[in-house]
């Protein structure tokens, strides 16, 4: 296949190299790609976030499949632009991509479904985000409600910081005041066609900086795979997959079907493990750059165990490209 990834980080540069390692082999190009990226790929000088100018190279190359990488092509409506024109694209369209985009969107899809998440309160100004917190109360939760490049959240006690960090971001948009949650976190990423998913295997995750959680936020520290204290509290990991699959994936999947934004592409699920249960942090529309690379690797890749659950839920084995293509091509 002639291959166009999208991007010019490590989170690009791995799909690349997973691209690499099939038995088939592929002619990859990225766009922009890096010095890195280049010894394994074909870098394009293309601006990734324009629908026209990625649309039109692939026509010209031949291209058969396009992965974009980071969210920015996504929220700019760059898998539409590919879908207008029939070619397929791994990664959801510019109204799914909300879901990611906006904090709010991401709310009322999952008040919609059912799905459990904390309270939230949208602000437009600073006295409503001085309401906001009062309501609220401390621990602190204010997030930017669009892209922010995963540092546009602060969790503070300081009243004080969560105004300044509200009052840098209000120029630009809405932010959200959300209730505090407490609990380890979890990353799981789910494949979906529009209709179904196949989830892999979750990670956990550390975003603030400095040993004992004693930093501010930032886009990510680390994470690790697999996660065996899933087994005290819900019998194993893949009970724990099985949950969140059932609670939280499917329910928010079905809800953009019957929306007519069906999300086809990688959903990560960012969750908390709160004494009242399982609850939804935020939904990324693509891979994370922070989760385990060689250490996970195997497990995202999946195998007899994941495949079986593939069949099991309606999907091909594997959950292959040209699974995902034919979809697209039905304008999903």
């Amino acid at each position: 296949m002639r291959i166009l990834v999208l991007g010019s980080g490590a989170r690009e540069h791995a799909i690349i190299l997973a691209l690499r390692s099939e038995e088939v082999s592929h002619a990859i190009y990225a766009a922009p790609g890096n010095a890195g990226i280049a010894r394994d790929a074909h870098v394009v000088d293309l601006d990734a976030n324009d629908p026209v100018a990625v649309t039109e190279f692939a026509n010209t190359e031949a291209i058969d499949l396009v992965v974009i990488g980071p969210e920015a092509p996504l929220v700019a409506g760059v898998a539409d632009a590919l879908r207008e024109r029939g070619i397929p694209v791994f990664g959801p369209g510019k109204a799914a991509a909300q879901l990611e985009g906006s904090k709010t969107y991401a709310k009322r899809i999952m008040d919609a479904a059912g799905v459990p998440t904390g309270r939230a309160v949208r602000a437009r100004d600073l006295a409503g985000v001085e309401a906001a917190l009062d309501e609220l109360g401390a621990p602190h939760v204010v997030k930017a409600d669009g892209l922010a490049a995963g540092k546009g959240v602060i969790v503070t006690s300081d009243r004080a910081a969560a105004l300044a960090h509200a009052e840098a971001y209000l120029p630009t948009g809405p932010v959200l005041i959300e209730e505090f949650l407490a609990g380890p976190e979890v990353s799981l990423f789910f494949l979906s066609d529009g209709d179904r998913v196949l989830p892999l295997s979750p990670a956990q995750d550390f975003k603030r900086l400095r040993d004992g959680d004693e930093g501010p936020n930032t886009g990510g520290m680390g994470a690790y795979s697999p996660l065996p204290w899933l087994l005290e509290r819900f019998g194993g990991e893949e009970e724990f997959v099985d949950q969140v699959t059932r609670e939280v994936a499917e329910p928010v999947i079905r809800q953009m079907d019957a929306e007519g934004t069906p999300f086809i592409g990688l959903l990560y699920a960012g969750l908390i493990l709160t004494e009242a249960g399982v609850k939804v942090i935020e939904f990324n529309a693509r891979f994370g750059v922070r989760h385990p690379g060689r250490s996970a690797a195997p497990r995202v890749r999946g195998g007899d165990r994941r495949d079986g659950r593939a069949r099991e839920r309606g999907l091909p084995r594997g959950a292959d490209h040209r699974s995902r293509a034919h979809r697209t091509r039905r304008g999903g």
